[in-house]
């Protein structure tokens, strides 16, 4: 049976949660192998609305097991505050059912309190982070000095590491003018949520090594997007992580050959928070509508999504990445009622045709689309769960898409109810 990867495929908040979701249905382990709490994700069961910014998808389904590896970075404060308002919604959350790999490396309010200090100070030019640590902890990550899950466990030297940790900070924060950070205080934050922290810490990879040998079925379920990707995205308009396929095997520690299929999230349109080059983005009414249809707000942040034309370009490059076996095209009933739709298929730069999305970021703030026009359709498409239910010039929109981004569609979701899917290909089923 397949272990399948779900990635985003354009700049995040394409609908992973419910498509996630749907598929923790067919899986016996949920991995988050990424990001951190800088990512939400939003599903609705039975009526029920669940926010989830650090807590893999499955957890509210029982029975599950939901693992955080070890790529993604950990605010052990976030994570209680999380497991307390899942638990407030009824959602049973124990160490049988969540574990942490005790190699994830934690952020500590030092890395909030910088990274809001340097996204103030460029002013204009920020990128756009959420401000909650991700990037500076990532940092101390690859510094090695980061304080990790299992340091928890070892006062005795958990001493030592925080005062190495502080040497770079304080001389950081002296450059910036601002407070240093207390050893003692520090120290006493970390005993505090260690014993609360603990329970969940474990070895993932080996976890994870049991399942697969067990014939389970593990979904890894990715955060952002690839275009936000510290590699192949945006740069410097990027998460502080790898968000592709490849980084669920080393997020997670396991190999190359436990990935089976990559499912690619892409909304039948395009949406961006935050900063940074958007080629296809709409400045018009029409970008207001979308917006607002769609109820395009982050979940993490709040912030309204910039809202754009599907750019077929742009995904056929996270196709390539990613190495994704099909997609998942959600937002379909968005569209509903649009008169005349663009796709992008192209980019003209300084006079010449290119068909892909250059690395530049001087290229990519200049890059112009080329679109492609399709008719567009009236009938409503909210809660098709079958092609027969889909209008004509909808399903001709789907597969010109297919054809573009040289990839499949294996799911269509036409609401944020989960069973308003129509399922092409079972990625587990690969």
């Amino acid at each position: 049976m397949a272990n399948v990867v779900v990635v985003g495929s354009q700049w995040g908040d394409e609908g992973k949660g419910k498509i996630v979701d749907w598929l923790s249905e067919r899986a016996d382990v949920v991995v988050r192998f990424q990001g951190g709490h800088n990512a939400g994700h939003t599903l609705v069961i039975d009526g029920v609305t669940y926010k989830l910014s650090l807590l893999p998808s499955g957890v509210v389904r029982g029975g599950k097991l939901s693992i955080i590896g070890n790529g993604v970075v950990l605010d052990p404060w976030a994570f209680i505050e999380e497991v307390e308002t899942i638990k407030g919604q009824g959602v049973d959350v124990t160490p049988d059912s969540v574990c942490i790999a005790e190699n994830a490396p934690l952020i500590l309010s030092l890395h909030r309190n910088l990274d809001q200090a340097r996204e103030q100070a460029l002013g204009k030019a920020k990128i756009g982070t959420t401000g909650r640590g991700i990037g500076p902890a990532y940092e101390d990550k690859i510094a090695r000095r980061a304080i990790r899950v299992g340091d928890l466990a070892e006062p005795e030297v958990l001493q030592d590491k925080v005062d190495k940790m502080l040497f770079h900070h304080n001389a950081l924060l002296r450059g910036l003018g601002m407070p240093e950070i207390d050893p003692n205080e520090l120290m006493n934050d970390l005993h505090e949520i260690a014993p609360k922290i603990l329970p969940y810490a474990d070895s993932v990879w080996k976890r994870l090594n049991s399942a697969r040998r067990n014939g389970q079925r593990i979904l890894f379920e990715g955060a952002q997007g690839t275009m936000l990707d510290i590699d192949h995205g945006t740069y410097p308009f990027v998460t502080s992580s790898n968000t592709v396929a490849g980084q669920a095997a080393v997020g997670s520690g396991q190999g190359p050959g436990a990935i089976d299929y990559v499912l690619g999230i892409s909304k039948a349109y395009t949406t961006r928070v935050g900063s940074g080059p958007f080629p296809t983005e709409l400045e018009d009414e029409i970008g207001q509508r979308i917006g607002e249809r769609g109820h395009e707000f982050g979940t993490v942040t709040g912030r309204p999504r910039r809202c754009g034309w599907f750019d077929a370009v742009l995904v056929r490059q996270a196709v390539k990445v990613n190495g994704i076996n099909g997609i998942a095209l959600t937002k379909m009933d968005v569209l509903d009622g649009e008169k005349e739709l663009k796709v992008c298929v192209g980019y003209r730069l300084d006079g010449q045709t290119i068909d892909h999305f250059p690395a530049s970021s001087i290229g990519q703030a200049r890059v112009e689309p080329i679109y492609e026009t399709h008719e567009g359709w009236s009938e409503s498409t909210q809660g098709a769960r079958s092609w027969a239910d889909l209008p004509a010039t909808a399903v001709k929109y789907v597969r010109r898409i297919e054809e573009l981004i040289e990839a499949p569609v294996a799911l269509l979701s036409t609401s944020p109810e989960r069973d308003d899917t129509i399922l092409v290909h079972d990625p587990f089923e690969d």
